[in-house]
């Protein structure tokens, strides 16, 4: 019995290192099972400037990677490397993707923002477990957007830190940065839970129930990308983006 075709197939290129393929939702219950993930690795040493400045330079070899395997888009993963890049370095870098493949090209935190615009969210909070050097990269990545980052909590992670941790912590960790980073700026209109590797999806509608205002991670928002494109479904129960999403850029 052979497989069913995949209806789409979306090109992830992460911070670890190697290549693979799978179902999307594998991990998450986000996507319909015909919506395949295929991915390349830049090899991350670090978050640091230093260790994203070293990995990117293989960047474009796993878009060419991704691409040759059928990838119908392109997301650059991770909040640290767009961080750390900055925003005009990344925006540049889409663009140029798009014109050298012909393909939707996306970053993790130029889909928050998007997200973020959807709701129509400016005042946001970020529980954030990364160093504070890092933290300062994302917060004026995220303010040359034009948003406004009331709060931003600290676990002084890196990348050795942040992929050892157990599924376990990780959501322990992500519901307590939450309710630390909405008690420091009770006016925040979104929440931000950046970071891949954590698992904070289960934190959603934990913090949504608790707060009353959208909760983003990194996968929901990619999710709602390609929902808002119309090219998934909206999902009900992991949070308010993903159950009312509009057209995407």
């Amino acid at each position: 019995m052979t497989e069913a075709k995949p209806r789409y197939v979306y090109g992830a290129i992460k911070p670890t290192a190697g290549t693979g393929e799978g179902n999307a939702a594998s991990s998450e219950p986000l996507l319909p099972p015909d919506i395949v993930e295929i991915y390349a690795g830049i090899g991350i040493s670090d978050y640091t400037a230093d260790g994203v400045e070293e990995a990117i330079g293989r960047y474009w070899d796993c878009v060419d990677n991704v691409v040759s395997r059928g990838a119908q888009c392109t997301e650059l993963e991770g909040v640290p490397i767009s961080s750390q890049l900055g925003r005009p370095r990344v925006l540049e870098l889409l663009e140029q993707t798009q014109q050298r493949t012909g393909l939707f090209a996306d970053a993790t935190n130029e889909a928050l923002i998007d997200a973020l615009n959807h709701l129509g969210a400016r005042r946001i909070a970020i529980a954030s477990r990364w160093a504070d050097q890092l933290n300062r990269a994302m917060t004026a990545y995220f303010e040359d957007a034009g948003l406004e980052v009331l709060a931003v909590t600290s676990a002084n992670q890196w990348a050795a830190e942040s992929f050892s941790m157990s599924i376990e912590r990780g959501v322990v960790l992500a519901i307590r940065l939450g309710r630390e980073a909405m008690r420091l700026a009770p006016n925040a209109e979104a929440l931000l839970l950046p970071g891949g590797t954590w698992r904070s999806l289960a934190a959603v509608p934990i913090l949504e129930d608790d707060f009353g205002l959208p909760i983003l991670t990194n996968r929901t928002a990619a999710a709602w990308r390609l929902i808002s494109r119309g090219i998934a479904p909206p999902i009900e129960g992991w949070g308010r983006l993903l159950a009312h999403p509009t057209a995407g850029r």
